[in-house]
C-alpha cells in the first residue's frame, strides 16, 4: 500500500495534536482524493454471473477477482476492520488475451474459492482448449487453456503458483466447497457442443479426480440443431449440489452468421454428493448423464416464450426451508445473437408446484436489459440487486424487495448510479459482508477498459484515488 503521509508531516501533525493547536490536516498535507471503484484495469466484460463466486468473504476481509490486462485474472482484498484494500496483483496467466485477436475472448473471467486451510484458489482461462492440448472426449474445441492457480500462503493474495491438475478443456468455472472441505469444479468440458462435468478434489484442491459427465450434449434427433446448455450450480443443504441451467440450441449451419447463441427454458436438479445420486425436486431419481428428453421429462420448471425469446443465466438458492428460487433473464433477442433486452425473472418452488416467472423489475417498462443475484430471506421475503439501463441512459444498481414470494418487486436502495455506461455483474459474494454484497464493472463506449466497483448496504467502497490507479499507458495501448 502508498503512504498517505511523510514521517517528518505524520509527527509534526502529531504534534499540533499534542499542543492543543487548531491547525487543519490541510495545513499539513495535500487533500487525499477518494474514489468509488478500486481499480481501473478491468478489461472488456471483466465479470459474469456464470463464473461464480468472484468474491468470498472471510475473516473479515472480502476477497474478490476479476479480468484484468491480457484477460489475466487479478485478485484484491479488502479488510473491514482496517478500512484498507490490497493489490490488485496478478495471480495468473490466460492464453485468450494473448492470441492476437482484436477484441478480448471473455469466457476465462476467474472463479474463485478459498479450501479449509485458507488457501485461495482461482480457477481461469479456459474456452475449449484446443486439438493442440489433446483429445476432448466429452466435447468439441475453441481454444484458451482452463487453469488453476493457488496462493502460495493462506489469506495473501499477493503471490501464486499454478498447479496443473484440472482438464484445459474447462469452460464457465464454477467452484464449490462442501462442509466436509470436499471441492467439486463445475464445468462446461468444451465448447458449445460438450458435456457439463464435474471434478472432486477431496485435498484441498491439490488434486482432482477425473472429470464426471452430469449433463449431455448429443445432436436434436430431428432438427438440424444440436442440444447443449448452461448451467448455474451453488452448495444446497448438507452434502446437496443445487443447479438451474436453460437449455442452449446450437444450430448445425452456422456460416451464414457464425454462431448464434439461442437458449431456451428453464430446469432444476440435485445432486446429493455423499450417495453420488441425482434426483428432481420431487425427489424423483435422474439418470445421468441427464439428456434434453430427460431434462424435459423430470427437471423442467419453465419455457419461457416462443423461438424469438431467448435466455440468459440466472442463479438459484434455497430458502431457509429448504425450498428452491430461481432467476433467469428473457428477452427477445433474434436478430441481435450478442445483443437484446434481457428482463430478470423470478421463480420458486411452494412444494407442490413452481410459481410463474413474475419480473423483477420494478420499471420494466423503462428498462433495457437487467442482470443481477439475489437472496431469499424466507419464502416470501425475496431481495434481488440488479444492475440494469434505463432508457434515458442511466445505469443503476439498486435493490428489489418482494413480501408476496414474488408476486411483486418494490425498487430499495440504489447503490451506484451512471450515465451513459452499461454494465457487468457478478453473482452475490459469498458469505457476503453488509458492506460488499457484488462486484460491478462500468462499461463506457469507445474503450475496452473498465472501473470495478465493490458495493453493499452504504453503495461502493471507496479507495484512495492513486491506489485506484492501476492501468499504465503501455497497458492502455492493448484493446483499446
Amino acid at each position: 500500500m502508498k503512504k498517505l503521509m511523510s514521517k517528518p508531516v505524520l509527527a509534526m501533525s502529531l504534534l499540533y495534536l499534542l499542543c492543543g493547536c487548531q491547525g487543519t490536516q490541510s495545513s499539513f498535507t495535500e487533500p487525499v482524493e477518494m474514489v468509488e471503484y478500486f481499480a481501473d484495469n478491468a478489461l472488456s466484460t471483466p465479470l459474469a454471473i456464470v463464473q461464480h463466486p468472484a468474491g468470498i468473504h472471510k475473516n473479515g476481509i472480502t476477497y474478490v477477482s476479476y479480468q484484468g490486462q491480457f484477460t489475466d485474472p487479478y485478485v484484491a482484498a479488502y479488510n473491514h476492520n482496517t478500512k484498507q484494500w490490497q493489490g490488485p496483483f496478478q495471480a495468473g496467466e490466460s492464453d485468450l488475451g494473448r492470441m492476437n485477436k482484436k477484441k478480448p475472448d471473455n469466457h476465462g473471467k476467474p472463479t474463485m474459492l478459498i479450501d479449509d486451510l485458507g488457501y485461495i484458489h482461482i480457477f481461469f482461462g479456459g474456452h475449449g482448449g484446443s486439438p493442440k492440448d489433446g483429445e476432448n472426449l466429452l466435447g468439441n474445441y475453441n481454444s484458451g487453456r482452463n487453469k488453476h492457480v493457488v496462493s502460495k500462503r493462506p489469506g495473501d493474495i499477493s503471490e501464486w503458483r499454478e498447479l496443473k491438475n484440472i482438464s484445459v478443456f474447462g469452460t464457465y468455472n464454477q467452484a464449490i466447497k462442501m462442509d466436509n472441505g470436499d471441492i467439486y469444479l463445475i464445468y462446461r468440458h468444451g465448447a458449445h457442443r460438450s458435456d457439463w462435468v464435474y471434478q472432486k478434489s477431496t485435498d484441498h484442491g491439490r488434486t482432482f479426480e477425473a472429470p464426471v459427465s452430469f449433463l449431455k450434449h448429443k445432436p436434436h434427433e430431428t432438427q438440424n440443431n444440436h442440444d447443449s446448455w448452461y448451467v448455474w450450480a451453488t452448495k444446497g443443504e448438507n452434502d446437496d449440489i443445487i443447479m438451474s441451467y436453460d437449455y442452449h440450441v446450437c444450430p448445425n449451419d452456422t456460416k451464414a452468421r457464425g454462431h448464434i447463441p439461442v437458449r431456451h427454458d428453464l430446469y432444476y436438479m440435485v445432486f446429493d454428493t455423499k450417495n453420488n445420486t441425482w434426483r428432481n425436486v420431487q425427489s424423483e431419481p435422474l439418470i445421468t448423464p441427464v439428456t434434453r428428453q430427460i431434462a424435459d421429462a423430470k427437471t423442467l420448471v419453465a419455457r419461457t416464450g416462443g423461438e424469438d425469446m431467448w435466455t440468459f443465466n440466472g442463479t438459484t438458492h434455497l430458502d431457509p426451508q429448504g425450498k428452491p428460487h430461481l432467476s433467469i433473464n428473457i428477452g427477445k433477442d433474434i436478430g441481435k445473437p450478442w445483443g437484446g433486452s434481457k428482463q430478470t425473472h423470478y421463480y420458486r418452488w411452494t412444494g407442490a408446484n413452481w410459481t410463474d416467472g413474475n419480473l423483477v423489475h420494478a420499471q420494466q417498462h423503462k428498462s433495457k436489459g437487467s442482470e443481477g443475484d439475489f437472496v431469499p430471506h424466507s419464502a416470501t421475503d425475496i431481495q434481488f440487486t440488479l444492475a440494469y439501463e434505463e432508457k434515458n441512459k442511466d445505469a443503476i444498481v439498486a435493490d428489489f424487495h418482494s413480501k408476496d414470494g414474488g408476486k411483486t418487486f418494490v425498487k430499495g436502495q440504489e447503490l451506484l448510479h451512471r450515465k451513459d455506461v452499461s454494465w457487468s455483474v457478478s453473482s452475490l459474494i459469498k458469505n457476503a459482508h453488509p458492506d460488499a454484497r457484488i462486484l460491478v464493472a462500468e462499461r463506457p463506449k469507445g474503450t475496452n477498459w473498465r472501473k470495478i466497483y465493490l458495493l453493499g448496504d452504504n453503495g461502493p467502497i471507496k479507495r484512495v484515488k492513486s491506489e485506484a490507479l492501476v492501468l499504465t499507458e503501455a497497458d492502455k495501448s492493448i484493446f483499446k
